[in-house]
């Protein structure tokens, strides 16, 4: 016998739930990496005010609702190129609500000048789907017509007569949220292996730039079930759910310090990134205080927040020029970040309206920096933020 489990002894699944708070079966496709995972449950513990003619805490009989947290952080992967969702992207289902996307590439195009491309076809493409040319990943702002969409960024390199697009897959907001099932599973098999059902992502968070880009998602589960307390019935369960047969698993992070990024309406990328935090708040709410019920019934989304941190070394451009006015004059801007260079290790986020914070002028260094923190996105209808893979 080992004198302890060892933390890198860990696995992660997640999938989507079909019902709210029944447990979603999982394959060995949906296993991911990450860094660590933090559920805690607590109990309610209603006080007692009765007189029992000591001080003794006598306790209480009955079982009691419970309250169960979560928080778990990944890193972008590399990933086989192609249209099939990132291992964790049950995850980002459940916090934007929308269902995948998936465009099958091999569009040949005709030419590209800006944000403007031309294919030689009908694209069959819609506002928030995702294309890649080359180590290019870009989302559709706007369809001109059947040939010629907007993009959400100019392609670094011109296209050119004959090339053809990657396939992609891409989430956007919808006005409901999903319940996720979250399996967290250990070795030794008999030691205590569990399953958050009916987690609801309450925010969700895209850091860029650190070591590598990292995922981060928080929310609140039905409730937490393991193997060692499990009864039948449990999260739709007769048994708990064995773990599937194990694949290789040998996707590497994405460096940090990998991408593009582009601010504002004018042709240039923005070079002097340092830093870039975007933030999706669900404010969810339960309904989880009905008489007879010891776990939530089901989940409630409020209204999503959006928000931008980003950090910039300044320079005397036009960029700075507009996300200043912009933020002294409350008016939107587009903002679109790229992580990764290559085909298969590629994610990114558009907002097509951001309100820049006013910046805040860091001059400690030797190079004046740029602080916009609680810059927010807004919309017309479930449209804020699009994140894609490629």
């Amino acid at each position: 016998m080992a004198c302890y489990i060892s933390s890198r002894n860990n696995r992660y699944y997640a999938a989507v739930e079909d019902t709210y708070g029944t447990v979603a079966a999982v394959t060995a496709a949906q296993r991911f990496s990450g860094l660590w995972l933090d559920a805690v449950q607590e109990h309610e513990r209603p006080r007692r005010r009765d007189k029992t003619g000591t001080r003794t805490y006598q306790g209480i009989t009955g079982e009691l609702r419970k309250k169960t947290r979560f928080s778990l952080k990944t890193y972008l992967y590399n990933r086989d190129a192609g249209d099939a969702p990132p291992r964790y992207g049950a995850l980002i289902e459940g916090a934007l609500g929308g269902a995948p996307r998936t465009v099958a590439g091999g569009a040949a195009l005709t030419s590209a000048s800006g944000v403007n491309l031309s294919f030689a076809q009908a694209h069959g493409l819609s506002f928030g789907d995702a294309i890649t040319v080359g180590g290019d990943l870009r989302l559709v702002a706007a369809v001109t017509d059947a040939q010629n969409v907007v993009l959400s960024a100019p392609l670094t390199a011109a296209a050119q007569g004959g090339d053809v697009t990657g396939a992609t897959v891409s989430y956007s907001p919808a006005a409901q949220l999903k319940g996720v099932s979250l399996y967290d599973y250990w070795t030794p098999e008999t030691a205590v292996q569990r399953v958050l059902r009916g987690s609801a992502v309450d925010v969700m968070e895209m850091k860029v730039n650190a070591d590598f880009h990292e995922f981060t998602f928080q929310g609140q589960a039905a409730d937490l079930v393991d193997n060692k307390s499990f009864v039948s019935g449990m999260g739709g369960l007769t048994a708990f759910p064995a773990e599937p047969v194990l694949e290789p698993l040998s996707d590497g992070p994405v460096p940090g310090h990998l991408g593009q990024a582009w601010i504002g309406t004018g042709p240039e990328q923005m070079l002097t990134l340092v830093e870039a935090r975007v933030r999706i708040k669900n404010n969810v709410d339960f309904r989880n205080r009905d008489f007879g019920s010891l776990a939530p019934r089901c989940l409630v989304a409020g209204d999503r927040e959006v928000s931008v941190d980003l950090e910039l070394y300044g320079q005397d451009r036009a960029v700075f020029d507009e996300i200043y006015q912009a933020a002294r004059q409350r008016s939107a801007i587009p903002l679109m970040i790229q992580m990764g260079e290559t085909q298969g290790a590629l994610c990114a986020v558009y907002l097509p309206a951001l309100v820049p914070a006013v910046p805040e002028l860091l001059d400690g260094e030797e190079r004046l920096r740029w602080r916009l923190r609680g810059s927010t996105a807004q919309g017309a209808e479930e449209d804020e933020v699009h994140v894609a893979f490629g």
